[in-house]
């Protein structure tokens, strides 16, 4: 991360990364297909964690809800790496193309949520709204966690966007 906010994602190489880590550049992809992994390498992880949390969420619980918890488990996975989550954010915003990366990944997340949803008997349009509208709340939410000057948790700017969503008619 250093590397990509000290050089710019463009000009760091695969063989920068892999030196800076003490490894060869072989060995660099048998853990990431290219570079831009290093940067989206735990979005998997993060989209498992979601969609547990919408399979597992009360019975009864509304569309928005179970995308509630989904806000949640994404929070408690990643609400303790401001700093890295910051430069993250900051090396992915320098750069239109792993801009649209974000996108595309933010796209399949909901995609899988609104699945999860569907699993849970929830109809269309319905289904597709909440995984959406959870999209959206969990990017505002992210944007305004990385930007805070306070040490708000991540968890709370999450439930604070999903109440102001929620109160929008």
């Amino acid at each position: 991360m250093q590397l990509f906010l000290d050089r710019g994602y463009d000009q760091t190489t695969v063989a920068d990364i892999a030196e800076r880590a003490g490894v060869t550049s072989r060995t660099f992809f048998r853990y990431y297909a290219d570079k831009r992994e290093v940067l989206f390498g735990g979005s998997e992880a993060l989209q498992t964690a979601m969609i547990d949390a919408v399979a597992s969420a009360p019975a009864r619980a509304k569309p928005l809800d179970a995308i509630g918890a989904a806000l949640n488990a994404a929070a408690d996975m990643i609400g303790g790496r401001r700093d890295f989550s910051r430069q993250r954010f900051a090396v992915i915003n320098a750069n239109p193309a792993l801009g649209e990366r974000e996108l595309s990944k933010m796209a399949g997340l909901s995609a899988a949520l609104g699945e999860a949803l569907r699993q849970r008997k929830v109809d269309e349009p319905a289904a597709s709204l909440a995984a959406e509208a959870g999209i959206g709340v969990f990017r505002v939410a992210f944007e305004r966690w990385v930007s805070d000057s306070t040490d708000r948790p991540l968890r709370t700017v999450m439930q604070e966007s999903l109440d102001q969503l929620r109160s929008l008619r």
